[in-house]
Order: structure tokens, then sequence, then C-alpha cells
């Protein structure tokens, strides 16, 4: 099956509304051309900025987290309803960060999981293993558990709609990067993993992304990788060499 590469930045905790708009200006030019898939995943304060920044171009907005309740008493969250008006077509979930500083569980990633695609958003679902989980030879069934953790009561039509990112925790933002063979297995290992949940027409239309210090030097070789559909992209991408890389 031939799945359509995609690329997607993350932001973190960087850029402000203002940034947003002069940022967009030099990436849009950069990509218009692009075969691949272009998102940009955006602190809260500037999503109503970087879409209305957007229109019109070949770039896609995402968030960097959402709540699994439609409203209520959670001060400081962002509901799915609330992405969906603003126009948010994507948003990280469990990621490695979110998951030790804010302590998310499975469960809970699940939990927002299943209510994205209710509002008709895309989950770019995170995993990775350790630096000790890796040297214990842990990785393979670490991830297998983040996964059917994350996937659990998901329907095999969503599975198909949602994309997986493997971020390596060693490789965040440390400068390390997985190489294209490690990188590779894990990505092969998260494919086989829902072939065995669902199907082999399930695994093979999900998209599969590497994160972990991508670079406009390294993603080519990332990307030439047969489970490799592209990669969730954190430094790099407040760079206009996020182009280069969109590009690769």
């Amino acid at each position: 099956m031939s799945r359509k590469r995609i690329v997607a930045g993350n932001w973190k905790m960087n850029m402000t509304p203002a940034e947003t708009v002069g940022f967009i200006s030099k990436l849009k030019p950069l990509v218009e051309d692009a075969e691949a898939d272009v998102v940009v995943c955006v602190p809260a304060i500037d999503i109503v900025t970087a879409i209305t920044a957007t229109r019109g171009t070949n770039i896609m907005i995402g968030a960097q987290n959402m709540h699994f309740e439609e409203s209520g008493a959670y001060t400081g969250e962002i509901s799915p309803a609330m992405l969906e008006s603003a126009g948010v077509k994507f948003v990280i979930l469990g990621h490695s960060e979110r998951r030790e500083y804010n302590h998310e569980t499975d469960a809970e990633i699940n939990k927002k999981a299943i209510k994205a695609f209710e509002h008709g958003i895309t989950p770019i679902l995170c995993c990775g293993e350790t630096l000790k989980q890796r040297e214990l030879d842990l990785t393979e069934d670490f991830i297998r558990m983040q996964i059917k953790s994350a996937l659990a009561g998901v329907s095999k039509i969503d599975v198909q709609n949602m994309i997986i990112a493997y971020e390596p925790i060693w490789a965040i933002g440390t400068g390390e990067t997985a190489s294209s063979e490690q990188a590779e297995e894990v990505c092969k290992t998260i494919r086989k993993c829902i072939e065995e949940m669902y199907d082999e027409n399930t695994s093979d239309a999900v998209r599969i992304l590497y994160g972990g210090s991508v670079n406009a030097s390294n993603a080519a070789e990332l990307f030439s990788q047969p489970d490799i559909d592209g990669g969730l992209v954190g430094g790099a991408s407040l760079k206009p060499d996020f182009g280069k890389i969109v590009n690769a």
C-alpha cells in the first residue's frame, strides 16, 4: 500500500503569536511544492494565529495536547471541541515529555485518542523507550505495551487514519539519533503489532514516523526506510531547515 509521507513539527514551548506569523511566512515558500503532508504543532496560544497565517497553503496546524472531556472544571486544559472549532487537524498525544512532566498515563492517552477521532482530529500518538530499557533489551516489549494500551477500543478504521510516532526518549533533544536501522527495526515492530491487533490492511495503512533529533542531514536516510513514513521533528522545526527536512 502506498502511504503518503508526512513531516510534523513540534514547536514545544516556543514561539509567540508574532513570531509564529514571521516563521510561517518564511516557511511557506520552502514547502509549497512538498510531496509530503506538512504539519506544524504549535503551542495553544499560537493556534488561531497559525491557522490564519497558513490559510490557503499546504501547511496544516496541529495542537500539542488535548483533554479527553468535552468541557468542565479542568483549569488550563483545552477540549477537543475547542480544537475542532479552531480548525486544528492533528494533535500530539502521549509525548514522553507530557508522560514525564504531567504524569500522563496510558489510560488517559487512550481516552484522548478516542475523543480526538470523535472530533475529526488525527492523533499523532507517541511511543518510545528510555536508554535503560534499550540497554536491558526491553524496547520491543515496552513499545508493544504502549501501542496496545493506547489503541484499546479504537476501531480499525480510525487506526488506519492515525499517525504513530516512534521517539526513543534517549534521542529527544539530546543530539543523539537512532541509526536508520534501529529506527526501522522499532517502526517495523509497531507495524507488526498493529497487524496482530487488527489485520494486514490496517497495519499497511497507518503512517509511522520517527522522531528524535531529526535534522536536515539525517532526514533523507531515516525517511528512506520502508516502515518510516516521515518524521516528528522537534528543535529543527523552529528553523528554516525544517523546509529541507520536509522535502527530504
